[in-house]
């Protein structure tokens, strides 16, 4: 992924495209020019990073770099010339443990890649430091909302200024024209043009040039696109502006030498205030651009300055971009955490809401992870570092973020096509008007007046930002609510679903076993016996029971003998008694009558329940019965479903009766039970073969099949890493609900999309030929120049300001139980 530089329409980021895409060894390249980026998928044995780079700062852009890997990027301040820039770089590559070193003299930056097991940051710093030079601390997100915002500040400066001269330059012109009211110095303009002509010229001339200088840009950037035969909308707007400003030039020159008739057909009014709109729609463009990246600068301001580093017992705050894996970072309450890794000592509650969505704090212990930018709430603890910079989980979201908000929907796709024959087609046009209304009407200025206003009104721009845009604020709130989305396509894809198939273990139920039922005169006191006898247990079984005795605040007794019996259960003595829990086969073999409970038993199993029998001295003392229980979402999750018209089904290896019982239990009606882990995939396939859009919800290894295989893989945030490899999209929240929730984002996304295309489809296709005079041709009105102008920077504005409403978008909040 590059960051670039100097792109002004979607015509320039088709130009980029097209080069890079024209490179041996790319395979894909695709330019995004709401986030500005160019992600590039190639070959690095054929093709160099740099090469990209090249190729791109030679048709007039700017390609930059971010440092990966071990390796960073260190502000360097006090070099005055290249000879400081070597002598740093000479100083870095002395450190032990620096592979490589280089530093930019331009962008005042070094560049150091190094092995963190020998060096720290810290140390590279101090060798700037003691080479004499000042080590910054470096702010990538920081600098970057900076630039924006000082280009921001930049576009209205130079809008103002363009303001103060274009009105009163558009005030002398049309003054004198307007008789149905009275304007101030009217009379005094119209005597200065019928009687000093020239004096009046000279003056239109000396106000249109200060907003011809603020918006050179225009005209460097478009001409050169000309040169280059690859026109943008910067080429349009020089083409049309400087026609205006020539013509009239011209016009003067025929004042000086007696014509005063061509005081009437100046036109830097039209100059002045086309470049005056222009820029008040790129500088509403580029805060509107700011905004639809509002998430992911809310998720890089999550991420901490600094961490306080444990070295041998001395606590030390260091910034965050010193810390190596392996150190032990101390966290105190309210602070957050500067990096991921494993709790090694103390117990606190940390917030890791901004992970997951999830409003309660998770208590950690020893052996516990902790998140970067988590807040700890309450106690103090220590831990090890072990995801550091990139690789920590937020690293990672944000990278997923980014990602999906530089790739393309395929409904881009028509809009790329367009954009690319866009500009070429419109000069084509104004060429084609502006002969013909010559030829027609003999008269050059009207004319002239058809050329610029085809230019101006044209608008590739809208175009270019219909998709992304929208793409862009659609990923950035599924994350705000611990929805990540991977990409255009599945944001696309996803609101196509017609079937969502879930796997059982994890997925609809919790994935571990749990008490449900506990059938006794004495129920905590079966519990009591029962979960003392399987203290020593390994069996998930035996630890469910376990832990809801501790649960239920119970002293487990120590058993004075414990034997495990293979496919059965378990024995134990406890305080002189006999203690059995286990399977029917166990207690049949012990001749244990089960027949007080048979009516229980059978509509446990029915409900896809595991009963245990225990005995206690050779007495049958009740039933306890453990299962995977269903996830409070789950029900909830399948009813929104439905009432969306979407079929639900469940996918499960395990039996028939237990999976019937699940499927019950939250209302799917279609079960695929007894299905083996490699053949999950090929179910999602026959369900496809029948032309449904399948969506597949998954958490384990043995779901990355069917994940792929699905039109849509949906993985669970707690499932495992091959799983959200697999999925197009990860719910973080492991909340079921938020199945109904993706797929109507993408609803909303594309139906947002879509007004946006007709938008900018629709303004182009009306407003190009009402520019060319065809309403004229029939007795309609003629488009001036400045409406014209006025037009194509609102079109671009109404796109985005369209494309923004989709923050509005609000996740169905579930019902609190009110109390009574």
């Amino acid at each position: 992924m590059l960051g670039i530089r100097g792109m002004t329409c979607a015509a320039c980021a088709q130009r980029i495209e097209k080069t890079v895409n024209k490179l041996p060894g790319v395979a894909k390249a695709s330019v995004n020019l709401a986030t500005e980026k160019l992600f590039v998928e190639y070959e690095p044995d054929t093709l160099a990073l740099a090469d990209i780079q090249a190729a791109v700062s030679k048709i007039g852009y700017e390609a930059l770099e971010k440092a990966s890997g071990n390796g960073i990027t260190i502000p360097v301040g006090g070099m005055t010339c290249a000879a400081c820039a070597q002598r740093v770089e000479k100083a870095l590559k002395q450190v032990e443990g620096v592979s490589s070193a280089s530093v930019n003299f331009a962008t005042e930056k070094a560049t150091v890649v190094y092995d963190p097991q020998i060096v720290r940051v810290a140390e590279l710093k101090a060798a700037i430091v003691k080479a004499g030079y000042k080590a910054i601390e470096a702010r990538d997100a920081d600098e970057d909302r900076e630039r924006k915002q000082k280009e921001i500040k930049t576009l209205w400066t130079k809008f103002i200024v363009a303001v103060i001269f274009s009105f009163p330059l558009l005030y002398i012109a049309m003054a004198p024209m307007i008789k149905f009211v009275q304007l101030p110095f009217a009379k005094a303009i119209e005597s200065m043009m019928m009687n000093y002509p020239l004096v009046y010229a000279v003056i239109e001339l000396a106000l249109v040039l200060p907003a011809i200088g603020v918006g050179y840009k225009f005209f460097t950037v478009g001409f050169r696109a000309l040169v280059m035969r690859s026109p943008n909308m910067d080429s349009l707007i020089a083409v049309g502006t400087s026609a205006a400003f020539l013509y009239s030039v011209y016009n003067i020159w025929r004042i000086a030498t007696g014509h005063f008739d061509a005081v009437d057909v100046l036109y830097f009014e039209s100059a002045g205030v086309i470049i005056t709109l222009i820029l008040l729609g790129k500088s509403l463009e580029a805060v509107s651009k700011g905004k639809t990246s509002e998430a992911i600068k809310k998720l890089m301001g999550l991420a901490p300055k600094t961490a306080i580093l444990v070295k041998d017992g001395v606590e030390k705050e260091i910034p965050i971009d010193e810390v190596e894996i392996g150190d032990t970072i101390v966290i105190k309450p309210g602070a957050k955490i500067p990096v991921d890794g494993t709790v090694t000592s103390g117990h606190t509650s940390v917030d890791e809401s901004m992970l997951t969505g999830e409003s309660m704090p998770v208590d950690k212990k020893a052996g516990d992870p902790v998140y970067a930018a988590s807040i700890n709430t309450t106690g103090t603890a220590q831990f090890k570092a072990e995801k550091i910079g990139s690789d920590t989980a937020l690293a990672q979201i944000i990278k997923l973020v980014e990602d999906a908000q530089g790739s393309k929907a395929p409904i881009a796709q028509l809009a790329d096509t367009v954009s690319g024959y866009f500009v070429p087609a419109v000069c084509a046009i104004a060429i084609i008007a502006g002969v013909a209304w010559l030829i027609g009407t003999g008269d050059p200025t009207f004319a002239l007046t058809i050329f610029i206003s085809v230019l101006v009104i044209a608008c590739p721009c809208a175009l270019g930002l219909a998709t992304p845009t929208a793409i862009m604020v659609g990923t950035g709130k599924g994350a705000e609510n611990g929805i990540l989305i991977k990409g255009g396509e599945a944001l696309e894809i996803a609101h196509k679903t017609t079937a969502v198939v879930f796997d059982k273990t994890g997925t609809i139920t919790k994935g571990k076993p749990a008490v449900t039922d506990i059938l006794s005169l004495e129920p905590d006191k079966l519990l009591l016996f029962a979960a003392s006898a399987e203290k020593g247990s390994e069996h998930p079984l035996g630890q469910a029971i376990v832990a809801m005795a501790q649960e239920r605040g119970l002293q487990l007794w120590e058993p004075d003998s414990f034997n495990s019996i293979t496919g059965r259960g378990i024995e134990a003595e406890i305080g002189g008694m006999k203690v059995l829990a286990g399977n029917s086969k166990l207690m049949a073999e012990r001749g244990i009558s089960l027949a007080q409970f048979k009516l229980e038993s059978d509509r446990l199993a029915e409900e896809g329940k595991t009963p245990m029998y225990v005995a206690v001295d050779g007495e049958l003392a009740g039933i306890i019965a453990v299962a995977d229980v269903v996830k409070p979402s789950s029900k909830k999750a399948i009813k929104r479903l439905k009432k969306m018209g979407i079929e639900t089904l469940m996918i499960t290896g395990d039996n028939q009766k237990t999976a019937a019982a699940i499927a019950k239990q939250v209302g799917i009606s279609k079960v695929l039970a007894e299905v083996l882990p490699q053949d999950k995939s090929n179910e999602v396939k026959k369900l496809q073969q029948k032309g449904k859009k399948v969506a597949m919800v998954g958490d384990g290894i043995n779901d990355a099949p069917a994940l792929a295989q699905a039109d849509i893989g949906i993985a669970i945030g707690s499932g495992t890493d091959v799983a959200m490899e697999s999925a197009d999209i990860v719910l973080m929240r492991s909340d079921l609900r938020d199945v109904p929730t993706a797929i109507l984002l993408s609803q909303r996304t594309m139906r947002n999309i879509k007004q946006n295309l007709f938008w900018a489809f629709g303004y182009n296709v009306i407003g190009i030929p009402i520019a060319a005079g065809v309403l004229y041709l029939f007795g309609g009105p003629l488009l001036n120049p400045i409406f014209a102008a006025a037009a194509m920077s609102l079109s671009s504005v109404s796109v985005l300001t369209n494309a923004l409403r989709l923050k509005n978008f609000k996740v169905p909040k579930k019902k609190k139980k009110k109390n009574r």
